[in-house]
């Protein structure tokens, strides 16, 4: 049973309200104060705050904010009651970070509905996604039942890309987030002489693109190339900016979600720019081993051009397939007939990886 706590300085609104509540099946206690109510709050940990805002102790606002300062009651739902209609008053709560409002007197359903709404949002952002196909998929698909949210694209299909292929290019305009459900995507910007200088490189369960959609000029800050046949799912833009602009705290849910950890991978790029080129084609061959599909290490190779490598390890061409050439030589991997590089000795080249 979902428990209630309101807090509201008139005894008659108090009393009704939580009549209603209670023949709702709901748990209700109930503050007279702001001060009461904080305390209460702390206390009982409730499922969700019905709060007046004009109240002596500490008014509504005051609450909120106090609330908000406490691990515990910093993520409860909170609904504004008052009996001011100034747009004014209802901007400061909700900007105070308020989930909803009410304005008395009030119907029963309107109580009812916006109760209802806040707890259904407060279990999605409880939640965890997996971040695989059907994660994503159930994210969106849950998101865009909620009230007030704009109707998400339905069109979140795979789509197949071929090695060499390009998901995105440089400059052009930025459309579309993508989702890697499978492969691997090199991202490069080129430099004024030609020279390309790789930017990241991504796997499986991972979104690119999401800083070119929230750029100034709205268009791709780099390019995007599959160096491993890759499964790719397009979301569009609009359902991109409904989701980041849109609720604030679906927006805070959405934010990690494709945030690919992003200081896992600040520590990857430090970890690599102090390495030697040894410990960095390690590095690299086992993080595009780590992307591939496969059961086992001596059945499926990785497929890169030699130019790549050395994009992706930082190095001339000739130095990367040097330093391949002596893995092979030690007896760490072998090179297939299709040039595809198979790992055979993977504790060896971890340990190069971690110590050089």
């Amino acid at each position: 049973m979902k428990k209630i706590l309101i807090i509201e300085d008139n005894l008659d609104v108090r009393e009704n309200t939580a009549d209603i509540l209670e023949l709702a099946n709901y748990k209700v206690c109930t503050a007279e104060n702001g001060k009461k109510g904080v305390q209460i709050a702390k206390l009982e940990k409730p499922d969700i705050i019905i709060c007046d805002i004009m109240m002596p102790e500490l008014n509504g606002y005051d609450v909120l904010e106090n609330l908000h300062k406490n691990q515990q009651t910093a993520s409860t739902p909170f609904i504004f009651l008052t009996a001011k209609t100034e747009k004014i008053d209802v901007r400061k709560g909700m900007n105070l970070g308020a989930d909803d409002y009410l304005t008395k007197p009030f119907e029963e359903n309107e109580l009812l509905d916006a109760i209802a709404t806040r707890l259904k949002k407060h279990q999605l952002l409880k939640k965890e996604f997996s971040k695989d196909l059907k994660g994503v998929n159930q994210f969106f698909d849950e998101v865009s039942s909620y009230q007030g949210m704009k109707e998400l694209s339905k069109d979140r299909n795979v789509r197949l890309y071929k090695r060499k292929d390009f998901i995105f290019m440089e400059g052009y305009p930025a459309h579309k987030l993508y989702f890697v459900q499978s492969g691997a995507i090199k991202t490069y910007k080129t430099t004024e002489s030609g020279k390309c200088l790789v930017t990241g490189i991504s796997g499986p369960d991972q979104f690119i693109g999401q800083l070119s959609l929230i750029a100034d000029k709205g268009i791709y800050r780099d390019t995007a190339s599959v160096i491993e046949d890759a499964e790719i799912i397009e979301i569009p833009k609009t359902d991109f900016t409904t989701l980041l602009y849109g609720d604030k705290l679906i927006s805070n849910k959405f934010i990690t979600m494709i945030s690919n950890d992003l200081i896992e991978l600040q520590e990857k790029l430090v970890s690599m720019a102090f390495a030697s080129v040894k410990q960095r084609l390690a590095k690299v061959l086992l993080q595009l081993h780590s992307n591939e599909p496969h059961t086992s290490p001596e059945t499926k190779g990785i497929h890169i051009s030699r130019e790549d490598l050395a994009g992706l390890i930082g190095t001339a061409n000739e130095t990367a397939i040097r330093m391949l050439t002596d893995f092979k030589d030690e007896g760490l991997v072998i090179i297939g007939p299709h040039r595809e590089i198979i790992i055979i000795d993977k504790k060896n080249i971890d340990e190069i990886a971690q110590f050089g």
